[in-house]
């Protein structure tokens, strides 16, 4: 009993000992602990002590983009087509104004108090998603002095929403050349995934259509930034208490101007003998390919995107039967009409089918080998040679042309010119044309019966009716093509030079050329010359009336363009009654014949005869052009 006693007794030795070793390894760990957090602390607040004040700086420094100002747009003659006016907009910052839940408060309270359409709030909302929270997103763009004053008054009830000044795209000239120029209009969802939201953070436009679209990275040029000192509810304020911040900026840089080819003063003597109509005009430098015009009316003032139409404003433009929107100079396909006539004459002459002095007779009508049926002419024209029926615009002589070459010469001929195909001009939009063939039907049409080619298909075709359709802008192109002998094919451009911001230094951008088109000897381009030299100034031409009193000799070629098929049996005068369904009015021009500096293309839709109602208006164009001292009072007004 005594020996288990004594075996519980404490070794207080031991314990001693035990506790002294722990009290070591804790006081270890907690010096090392120790010794680590004054390490950071050093690490912190003297190492990176200049870091972590930036950080902390950072907190009520906010830094903001500054947009650059966008490039202008300027004519030939540095005429002032787009240039940027201050405005003011509302933005709102997405992390001043708090969760989804205080966003759709906030646009509820803008459309309260009469701001912000209700319509508009869906897009809006998706606008303001897609950017980062701390980017100043614009929602109502170019307010007005009673718009200002209404948010002024209200301007308590928003966090995260305030008035900025920016600078808005202004059009000085309204729709003149607006299909040509394109406009800006606010940024939407589908923009923002393709550019960079960076680059393009403060910016509320961006290019949509003509030139503003096409040269976007050119005229938008680079942002810069700003610090600016904020107070804990994120307002701009000049200081907090004795701190008084260094502030940086990097100043924008703004981007390129860019001239333009075209000359307004022939523009708006194009588009003021549209006036009314619905149809197009574009005139090239054949030597370099710039656009000297290009109208399409009716038009539409492109300053009402950049403010932001309403649905109702833009439904009604995209729903008017005159389709203000449609850019019919490069999208616009109507049937060529006999503007193809001088092509095929020179078809004939490649391949040898009819001489140029060979004479055809015309009886007023064509009749196929074992056919009754009568492709008529306009009138009976009697005996002509290759020059008289280019300039008469001899039906039956082109009937007799088409049906001795056959569909697949006239493809494979025709396909050279670029009928068929794009120009390749430098604005997006263009439409291509169409020359159909055989091989086309076949690819076209499921059914074996609709891929048959008939040979009255290629009678039409022989007068430009049927399965052809182009362009204006194209119509133009071949125009000057027929100008040059097919040696100079430039590609048709707007831009034709850029200036950098500040710079009075024009670059030229040098003109881009085909590939000469060697189809036929300087003989047989002078028969077509002739023909189309004989249309304008030959009693008996076709546009011999446009042609009278010219202090210059222009070559052309007029074209009506079938609408509406008038049956053999029916009066065509008669029948052709309702506006809509009248032909086409086309006309094809260069000048001056010997040595041509314009090569142009007019359409009048539904306009009747080429003669009488496209070919005057050629010669007005034409005149403003050559004849700049006696253009008409109206076309010399200041811009």
């Amino acid at each position: 009993m005594v020996r288990g006693r004594q075996g519980r007794i404490k070794n207080y030795f031991a314990e001693n000992r035990l506790f002294a070793i722990r009290s070591i390894v804790a006081g270890f760990i907690a010096g090392t602990l120790l010794l680590a957090v004054a390490g950071r602390l050093f690490y912190l607040q003297v190492l990176r002590h200049e870091y972590y004040a930036t950080l902390s700086q950072g907190n009520r420094i906010r830094t903001e983009p500054i947009p650059p100002s966008r490039g202008l747009i300027l004519d030939r003659h540095g005429v002032v087509l787009a240039d940027n006016l201050p405005a003011y907009q509302i933005e709102l910052v997405r992390e001043q104004v708090g969760d989804i839940k205080s966003l759709d408060a906030t646009l509820s309270l803008l459309v309260q108090i009469g701001l912000l359409r209700r319509e508009e709030v869906a897009n809006t909302r998706r606008s303001i998603l897609v950017r980062k929270v701390y980017e100043s997103v614009p929602i109502k763009l170019q307010l007005n002095p009673e718009e200002m004053a209404l948010f002024a008054v209200h301007r308590y009830q928003f966090s995260g929403v305030d008035i900025r000044t920016r600078l808005a795209r202004h059009y000085p000239l309204g729709a003149t050349a607006v299909h040509a120029i394109g406009y800006v209009s606010a940024i939407n969802e589908q923009d923002m995934n393709q550019i960079d939201s960076d680059e393009y953070a403060g910016t509320s436009l961006i290019g949509k259509l003509g030139v503003e679209a096409a040269y976007e990275r050119q005229l938008h040029g680079k942002r810069g930034s700003r610090e600016i000192l904020v107070n804990a509810a994120g307002r701009p304020v000049e200081k907090q208490g004795d701190y008084t911040p260094v502030l940086k900026t990097r100043p924008p840089l703004a981007g390129d101007d860019l001239i333009l080819g075209i000359d307004v003063r022939v523009q708006k003597v194009a588009e003021e003998a549209l006036l009314g109509k619905r149809g197009s005009v574009v005139a090239l430098d054949p030597r370099t390919g710039d656009v000297i015009a290009l109208a399409s009316t009716p038009g539409f003032d492109p300053n009402n995107f950049v403010r932001g139409l309403t649905v109702a404003e833009y439904s009604a433009l995209q729903n008017d039967i005159d389709k203000p929107l449609l850019n019919r100079a490069l999208r616009g396909a109507y049937p060529p009409g006999s503007t193809v006539k001088p092509l095929y004459a020179l078809a004939a002459e490649k391949y040898d089918i009819i001489s140029p002095l060979q004479t055809q007779y015309c009886p007023g009508f064509f009749q196929l080998p074992g056919s009754s049926n009568k492709y008529r002419d306009d009138k009976k024209h009697g005996a002509l040679d290759m020059r008289h029926a280019i300039a008469e615009s001899c039906d039956v002589y082109f009937y007799r042309v088409a049906q001795k070459l056959g569909i697949d010469r006239m493809h494979e001929f025709m396909s050279t010119f670029g009928y068929g195909d794009l120009t390749g001009i430098d604005i997006p939009g263009e439409k291509a044309g169409l020359y159909a063939s055989p091989e086309w039907k076949r690819r076209v049409f499921k059914r074996k019966a609709d891929q048959v080619w008939f040979p009255g298909e290629t009678i039409s075709m022989g007068i430009g009716q049927g399965p052809i359709t182009v362009t204006p802008l194209q119509q133009a192109h071949f125009a000057a093509e027929i100008a040059e002998r097919g040696q100079i094919i430039a590609t048709p451009r707007l831009v034709s030079g850029i200036r950098a911001a500040g710079s009075n230094t024009v670059t030229p951008r040098n003109p881009v050329f085909m590939k000469p088109i060697d189809i036929a000897t300087l003989e047989q381009w002078e028969v077509v010359y002739d023909g189309m030299l004989g249309a304008t100034s030959m009693p008996g031409g076709t546009a011999y009336a446009a042609g009278l009193g010219s202090k210059y000799k222009f070559a052309g070629k007029t074209g009506t363009a079938q609408v509406f098929t008038i049956k053999q049996t029916e009066n065509t005068r008669a029948k052709i009654l309702e506006e809509r369904k009248r032909d086409h009015a086309w006309f094809i021009a260069f000048a001056p014949a010997e040595d041509p500096k314009i090569a142009i293309s007019i359409l009048v839709e539904n306009g009747g005869f080429g003669a009488s109602a496209a070919a005057p208006i050629a010669r007005k164009v034409l005149d403003a052009y050559l004849l700049p001292n006696d253009a008409p009072p109206e076309a010399k007004k200041s811009l």
